[in-house]
């Protein structure tokens, strides 16, 4: 049984003994934190935070104990429900809020869950200031408001439709030319959040579609992390059924890879080098990327400098 606290967040697994696992105590003492450092920086003002959260069978238990905590330290809270990482991410800046936490253990097992902290511009804390939110749990420096000051509770179930109304009014998405494409596509969600949203966003494409492990229950079919030796499947369907192409994501959706319509694996390391690379024929500058993925931290300073980017 673990417990890890980094500056990102508190991931863990479940079950087990207080400060060895994400125990319910462990996370009422985070979150306390976490809001307590939102606190801090807005101080006299009625904090608002976005809690969304993936579809993992201990979801609700932990959401259940996140939003109790914030409304406990005086923060109103608004719980966007079954909602990928990149789509709380954007609820943040949409709503207007002062930060967000989203509950995900992103590729890890079924068996495990996080709290990934958001500032109020929808993006991960800093260094130094996940350093301070884990030191003010250290030191439980943190107070509950009386029965005056306690937070509010509200859901708002319309952010996946915002998210995507953001995506499809990009200028560089041509919305037309998919459709007249007539894609037929094969997505492995991992029964997870993307079964929700991804739906959505075919449908407006008009793109013909099939899941693979569409059902959003947590019950992981396999190893959620987006790699080929966990993909048998869905690299099979593609290479049989004769689609255009295999879509994979993980639980939180924060992660892509494709499968080639020969059933071939286009991994992750080359999604986001693929999407710089059409980015930058049409608009000039740079690209920023964060270290999750070592090729294209190798390969972006070559996109940069040349503004062109031969496929793999």
């Amino acid at each position: 049984m673990t417990l890890i606290k980094s500056i990102s967040g508190i991931r863990g697994t479940i079950g087990g003994r207080v400060g060895e696992t994400l125990s319910p105590l462990d996370i009422v003492k985070f979150t306390s934190a976490y809001a307590t450092f939102i606190a801090n920086k807005n101080p006299g003002k009625k904090l608002k935070i976005v809690v969304g959260r993936d579809a993992r069978i201990s979801g609700d238990m932990v959401r259940n104990i996140v939003c109790g905590a914030l409304m406990g330290i005086g923060a109103d809270v608004v719980n966007i429900g079954l909602a990928t990482t990149p789509t709380t991410e954007i609820a943040v800046r949409l709503l207007g809020a002062d930060g967000g936490i989203i509950i995900t253990a992103s590729h890890n097992p079924r068996n495990w869950n996080a709290l990934k902290l958001l500032n109020e511009h929808g993006e991960f804390l800093t260094k130094e200031d996940g350093n301070e939110v884990l030191d003010i749990a250290e030191r439980e420096a943190f107070e509950f408001a009386d029965v005056d000051g306690m937070g509010s509770y509200a859901e708002d179930g319309s952010l996946d439709d915002r998210h995507i109304d953001e995506v499809l009014s990009l200028k560089l998405i041509d919305i037309e030319a998919i459709r007249q494409r007539h894609f037929r596509v094969v997505v492995d969600s991992i029964n997870s959040v993307g079964g929700i949203i991804l739906p959505k966003l075919l449908d407006k494409l008009g793109v013909e579609y099939k899941f693979l492990n569409g059902k959003a229950d947590g019950d992981f079919s396999h190893n959620p992390e987006p790699i080929e030796k966990n993909l048998g499947g869905i690299m099979s369907e593609v290479a049989e059924g004769n689609y255009d192409l295999g879509i994979v994501v993980d639980p939180d959706v924060d992660r892509l890879a494709f499968i080639q319509e020969d059933g071939q694996m286009y991994g992750e390391e080359y999604t986001l080098v693929t999407v710089a690379d059409y980015i930058l024929e049409h608009v000039q500058g740079s690209t920023v990327s964060n270290l999750s993925s070592t090729v294209p931290c190798a390969m972006l300073p070559n996109v940069m400098e040349e503004l062109t980017m031969p496929l793999p």
